[in-house]
């Protein structure tokens, strides 16, 4: 029987060369000469620190700038709040990795709503869809390409 998975995965590694980009250039740029400015990455949590929001929003922007070129979709970095604490500002961006239980159960329920002939199962951090033919498993992707999810989905593993 075919099937495929639906993921949302991101390259960390490629988020890594981006933040170390982006740091080399924070260091280069002239507005930025003996500011506090800059970045780092934790895992899957990138924190920006900054003299002010301005220069917070400028390390945001040209962070952003690295990761659409090496393939990063955005929607997959979650902000968190901005914290004041005396002259410096932070802000932690948390990169999501995997399909959380709600949003695998509303890809699920699309699924069942567009009448597809096709079975589809929560499997940890990613959704299995099965059925009885290709056409079915296409028509499905293009469904949950449709579906207004926060997350970026990618679809693999497909057998046939």
């Amino acid at each position: 029987m075919p099937s495929f998975d639906t993921v949302s995965e991101v390259d960390l590694h490629e988020i890594a060369n981006a933040v170390d980009q982006t740091s080399r250039e924070v260091g280069n740029r002239y507005d930025f000469k003996g500011s506090s400015a800059g970045l780092e990455q934790h895992d899957d949590q990138i924190v920006i620190t900054a003299d002010s929001d301005f220069q917070l929003d400028q390390v945001k922007s040209i962070l952003y700038v690295k990761l659409s070129k090496r393939g990063i979709d955005l929607g997959s970095l979650e902000q968190g709040k901005v914290e004041t604490s005396g002259k410096h500002v932070r802000q932690s961006l948390q990169v999501q990795q995997g399909i959380s239980q709600d949003i695998a159960r509303t890809l699920i329920k699309h699924l069942k709503e567009s009448k597809i002939k096709v079975q589809a199962s929560i499997q940890g951090d990613k959704v299995r869809v099965s059925g009885k033919n290709r056409d079915d498993l296409q028509n499905a992707i293009a469904t949950l390409k449709s579906a207004s999810v926060d997350l970026p989905l990618q679809f693999n593993n497909f057998r046939d």
